[in-house]
């Protein structure tokens, strides 16, 4: 497919245009469907709501506005219909995007390929509704209902119950939480979650602004480096003088950071240290297999996930079953029909990106920030939760590849690399992913969007083990250009 990527369709607004939304809109809506469309807070937000609304309503679907929010909450909100979310999520503002859900989940790629069907095939000129079948729309408040739902699911996890409790008595009572919103849509919903849940919350860049103007969408170690200040910085003052919890150096117990549309959660300690994506991934399995009441409980990763994931949800007693990037709605969907009476998706996840199974079928950063605050308050801090965890070196490497070598290079490595490190087990579905008896892997795949090849390694002995592995990747580039 050249439209979809791998969380919908994303890219410069000279690109996705609102001539491309009338269209989607067109080939997603018809006279039996109700549709909700969400955006986020971009700037070309507003234009590309109105085109695909046109379309939407043209093919004789009706349309719920929901406005700005969330992608968790459009989501939410798609369950038992067709969700339409305009947003760019991380990317800069000068981008922007559609992405498109059925019953709270992420269209699959047979879905996509279907819209693509139709937009190359020009189909959405021609299957329009007849005049007097032209679908209506309103506008609907869908953000308290979604906060409500959020509050009651965490008190049901951690208090057994999903009746509110004054904040005094909340599963957060007492516990210091900075977050950065960075001007977008988690602004209208985790800080209002947490301080539900008894928080005491300090928002920062908590105004919705299309620009991103406080710090880049995306957050990583760079782009936090004024919020990881202001956690070193922490005062009584901003985090009030009332504690029931150990009191931290810093001022804050946790600093949580999301991108545009809060589908993205970084986590930092105290000291505002980003914590490794993949050690609160493996955390939260742990957690949520050693909360199953089955015998088969299974979470859902990608290959580039840590082997400490598997090592914890192992322990906890349950086992990882690994998807494509960007498809852990398809890993669901796939493992559940694989499994029995016994079998429960828990939980799915790739870094920075998780789905709640209990909760919705979608990837949620809104849930992902109270459940993890509400773990760091059981463990005692931040330190305590991640003790367990064995946090090896880890490494992420690109190496240049044209694109059109890119095929033959993966399939010399497929021999390459396995004779390269024999006492290695081989996986060779999503790229070649190599694990070792000590927990070390390493995961070699093309990229999807640019002209490399993405080499992906944890060890002990992580730079002895990138070495050779780029060695043998570089080979095999070379022999293919």
């Amino acid at each position: 497919m050249t439209l979809f990527g791998t969380a919908g369709i994303r890219g410069p607004v000279e690109e996705v245009t609102p001539a491309l939304a009338l269209s989607v809109g067109q080939a997603v809506g018809n006279p039996s469907k109700t549709v909700v469309v969400g955006r986020d807070g971009r700037e070309t937000g507003p234009a590309l709501a109105a085109a695909i609304e046109a379309g939407l309503e043209s093919a004789g679907a009706d349309v719920r506005r929901l406005g700005e929010v969330p992608t968790p909450a459009l989501a939410f909100a798609s369950r038992g219909r067709t969700g339409v979310m305009l947003t760019a999520s991380h990317n800069p503002p000068t981008d922007n995007g559609i992405k498109l859900f059925a019953d709270g989940v992420e269209y699959d790629r047979t879905a996509e390929r279907a819209i693509e069907d139709q937009l190359d095939g020009a189909k959405h000129t021609t299957d329009l509704a007849s005049w007097d079948e032209w679908g209506q729309s309103s506008t609907h408040d869908i953000l308290e209902q979604y906060r409500d739902s959020v509050v009651s699911y965490v008190l049901e996890q951690f208090d057994g119950t999903d009746t509110a409790q004054p904040a005094s008595t909340g599963p957060l009572s007492g516990l210091s939480i900075a977050v950065d919103c960075g001007n977008g849509m988690g602004s209208v919903a985790t800080p209002h979650v947490l301080d539900r849940l008894g928080a005491e919350v300090v928002a920062v860049n908590a105004n919705v602004d299309g620009h991103f103007v406080a710090r880049e969408s995306k957050p990583t170690p760079e782009t936090l480096s004024a919020f990881t200040a202001f956690l070193e910085e922490g005062t009584e003052t901003q985090r009030g003088t009332e504690r029931t919890r150990g009191e931290p150096a810093s001022g804050f117990d946790l600093g949580l950071a999301h991108d545009g549309d809060a589908d993205r959660l970084v986590v930092l300690d105290s000291d505002g240290e980003v914590i490794h994506e993949d050690t609160i991934l493996a955390v939260v399995a742990a957690h949520y297999t050693d909360a199953a009441d089955v015998d088969d409980p299974v979470v859902i990763t990608t290959p580039n996930a840590s082997a400490r994931i598997d090592e914890q949800v192992r322990d906890a007693g349950g086992r990882v079953e690994r998807v494509r990037l960007g498809a852990l709605h398809e890993g669901i969907a796939r493992e559940r029909s694989r499994g029995n009476d016994d079998t429960e998706i828990v939980f799915a996840a790739e870094p920075w990106k998780h789905i709640h199974t209990a909760f919705g079928g979608w990837i949620d950063a809104v849930v992902s920030a109270a459940v993890v605050a509400a773990l760091v308050a059981d463990a005692g801090g931040t330190d305590a939760l991640r003790e367990p965890v064995s946090e090896r070196p880890y490494r992420k490497v690109s190496v240049d590849c044209p694109d059109d070598a890119k095929a033959e290079t993966m399939a010399t490595l497929e021999t390459a690399l396995p004779e390269a490190f024999s006492d290695a087990t081989v996986n060779t579905d999503y790229g070649v992913r190599l694990e070792f008896d000590d927990a070390s892997w390493v995961l070699v795949r093309p990229s999807g969007t640019e002209p490399y090849v993405r080499l992906y390694a944890e060890s002990d002995t992580v730079d002895e083990l990138v070495e050779t592995t780029r060695g043998v990747i570089e080979s095999a580039v070379s022999e293919s250009t």
